[in-house]
């Protein structure tokens, strides 16, 4: 039995009596959405195979990049390898906005902006995964605590002369040039992308836990900043 919920608030949850959970969505609402938006590249059910994009059977749970038979971006792979796993949390927000989440992903999806598509879509997703009703330790167990970026942080201009004073550090890695040299390039990064990804090392979204640790020292004016130098570099 299903129970659609009307809030991304409501989030799944494992509560005080074992094995019994909240829905995230409504599952039903979930398959129409992957039909148009994820099925031209995305398999899941009895059968499913790898097709442009990896099948999603059991995807709660799983570490990114790490569908068996799939080759993946470098991107995609490296967030893997740094402990990136598709939970409740980090799969609603790469759902929202993929290349905030993985920079250089190669999925061409420019993201679900509604919460309750965003619900409905994952609540899908579990009916093909562990379901922690029935596992109470399965994923997915968490509920999401951290909050989401305000109009205001993503609306202000950062200054771009204070952003370069500040880009040193980020430039003992990062190649001012734009190559990628095992570490991903922020150069021309639309701002906006900047400012989420690092947020989201901020909230530990991200998993690298050097980006966690230099996003963490970091204010919100200090990342329009460097997302207004960066995204204007040549």
């Amino acid at each position: 039995m299903r129970i659609a919920l009307t809030s991304l608030g409501l989030l799944l949850a494992i509560g005080t009596v074992p094995g019994v959970a909240e829905e995230i969505g409504d599952a039903e609402r979930g398959a129409t959405l992957f039909a148009r938006q994820c099925a031209a590249c995305h398999q899941i059910g009895d059968g499913a195979v790898n097709r442009v994009g990896p099948q999603l059977n059991r995807l709660f749970g799983r570490r990114a990049g790490n569908a068996e038979g799939f080759t993946y971006s470098k991107s995609m792979a490296r967030m893997g390898a740094d402990g990136l796993t598709w939970t409740l949390q980090t799969l609603d927000a790469y759902i929202e906005n993929p290349k905030a989440l993985v920079s250089g992903t190669r999925m061409n999806y420019r993201g679900m902006k509604d919460p309750e598509d965003r619900a409905a879509l994952m609540a899908f997703l579990r009916d093909w995964s562990d379901k922690p009703r029935d596992i109470p330790e399965a994923e997915p167990t968490a509920r999401k605590t951290n909050p989401d970026l305000s109009p205001e942080i993503l609306a202000m201009e950062g200054d771009r002369d204070y952003g370069e004073y500040l880009s040193s550090e980020c430039r003992t890695c990062h190649q001012a040039d734009g190559s990628d040299q095992g570490i991903p390039s922020i150069t021309n990064w639309p701002a906006e992308d900047f400012v989420v990804a690092m947020h989201a090392y901020k909230q530990k979204l991200r998993p690298h836990p050097v980006m966690q640790m230099m996003a963490g020292r970091l204010n919100d004016e200090e990342i329009a900043a460097l997302a207004a130098y960066f995204a204007t570099l040549d």
